[in-house]
């Protein structure tokens, strides 16, 4: 796992070597952190129950033990921190994800968003602004979303 920003962006722009499998998939695993966390910051009422489901999204999608979990989200909350857009993370996912894992990560966005029950308008931005980067169709993006809030059982 990446031990601070720096040791990503080196990463991502590259040093001359081709970074190894294990750490293509840690890359990939934080970009998509950055992402999730994005939006759980982007709640002007930051509640627990966003934290718990970027937890949650996150231990499923990359299977990871509860050190590496906390590892990645504290990582993931840093990097959020001192990011100044978001091409540096979505140009990651577009290079190594398929187009339906994009549209999933999307989907995950809008379910930390509706967690709490409430869309926030800082959310639905920054999930808009992502979904354009990752090239996911407004009808995509749409279908995301409905799918999130019936998985979460929101009408």
């Amino acid at each position: 796992m990446f031990s601070s920003f720096k040791d990503f962006l080196s990463s991502l722009t590259g040093t001359g070597a081709r970074p190894s499998p294990a750490e293509e998939a840690h890359s990939l695993q934080l970009a998509t952190a950055v992402l999730l966390v994005e939006v759980m910051r982007a709640d002007t009422d930051l509640g627990a129950q966003e934290r718990h489901q970027v937890l949650q999204t996150l231990r499923a999608k990359f299977a990871l033990a509860d050190d590496e979990l906390a590892r990645l989200v504290e990582l993931a909350e840093e990097t959020a921190r001192t990011a100044h857009d978001y091409h540096r993370f979505t140009a990651s996912l577009n290079d190594h994800f398929t187009h339906a894992q994009k549209i999933r990560v999307v989907e995950h966005m809008w379910e930390i968003a509706y967690s709490d029950a409430r869309l926030d308008e800082n959310e639905h931005h920054v999930i808009s602004k992502v979904a354009g980067l990752l090239h996911v169709t407004h009808g995509e993006y749409i279908a995301a979303k409905l799918h999130a809030k019936a998985g979460l059982g929101h009408p």
